[in-house]
């Protein structure tokens, strides 16, 4: 199954991918979606009417308002090498707040007072039931589907301090989705390309089975520290080629396009706009 999150009429909506329409169903976000029940996949299943043409789908943050994004850091040795850094005993991890979001077509506005904004292709995570205190294998049953994060980067602010969130959440920064995956149609996306290019050129190409920390470990550790709840979003982090590591150092301009893929998830296309 594959859902999504559309801008219809100033307000958002849920709906079910199939054939070329987008379904459209009674919640305003596939959050509210997963939020509504553990049988969520059989009302995502339900025939509804009525539906839009898919190719012109307005989409909005997969998941608008999660209560929690959780992000992995250095969780890709190509990535550690990079950038220098030992190779991690324990997970990484920090947050986003939901302002952060944006649809996987936006545009990212380049905020004027950062010099240093960067990509970085992510797996995402979505995760469709409550969890708490799981193991790997517990965890991952958790998990109603898989998208595509791009956790866009102002460098230069992340790394003012050693705590860099401030650089991870500038507000509209982060495409996320277009689509929802369940975990059947991509085998708990294991081993998954994944390329995120600026324009034409591709800077990075990696794939989902290089993650160092995976999927299940990942969301059991989370689970160790607090609850997850539906709706709840992770991103997994980022393998090598980020623009910061470059020599000398490439960061995104106003007129590029900013493209990231995985295989079986999707797409997004974020053309970057002065602030």
């Amino acid at each position: 199954m594959r859902l999504t999150t559309l801008r219809r009429d100033g307000e958002t909506q849920a709906g079910r991918v199939a054939d070329g329409e987008v379904v459209l169903l009674p919640y305003r976000d596939v959050g509210e979606l997963l939020a509504s029940g553990a049988d969520w996949r059989e009302r995502a299943a339900e025939p509804t009417s009525p539906s839009v043409p898919l190719a012109e789908a307005d989409f909005a943050p997969l998941t608008p308002h999660p209560e929690k994004i959780i992000c992995v850091g250095v969780n890709y040795a190509s990535h550690i090498a990079e950038v220098g850094l030992p190779t991690p005993e324990h997970l990484t991890i920090f947050a986003k707040y939901s302002r952060s979001l944006i649809g996987a077509y936006d545009d990212i506005v380049l905020p004027p007072q950062s010099r240093a904004v960067d990509w970085e292709v992510e797996l995402g995570v979505v995760i469709g039931s409550p969890v708490r205190h799981a193991d790997a294998e517990e965890a991952l049953a958790a998990v109603a589907g898989y998208t595509i994060v791009n956790d866009v980067s102002m460098r230069d602010w992340q790394l003012r301090t050693s705590q860099f969130l401030q650089g991870k959440t500038f507000e509209a920064s982060t495409p996320v989705g277009p689509f929802l995956v369940t975990p059947d149609e991509v085998d708990h996306a294991r081993a998954l390309d994944m390329t995120c290019a600026v324009d034409d050129t591709v800077m990075q190409k990696a794939g989902t089975d290089e993650l160092l920390f995976p999927v299940g470990e990942i969301i059991a550790y989370v689970s160790s520290i607090i609850t997850l709840v539906p709706g709840d979003l992770i991103a997994t982090g980022t393998p090598a080629g980020i623009g910061a590591a470059r020599k000398p150092p490439v960061f995104l301009a106003a007129g590029q396009t900013l493209r990231t893929a995985i295989s079986g998830l999707g797409e997004q296309a974020n053309r970057c706009v002065a602030g």
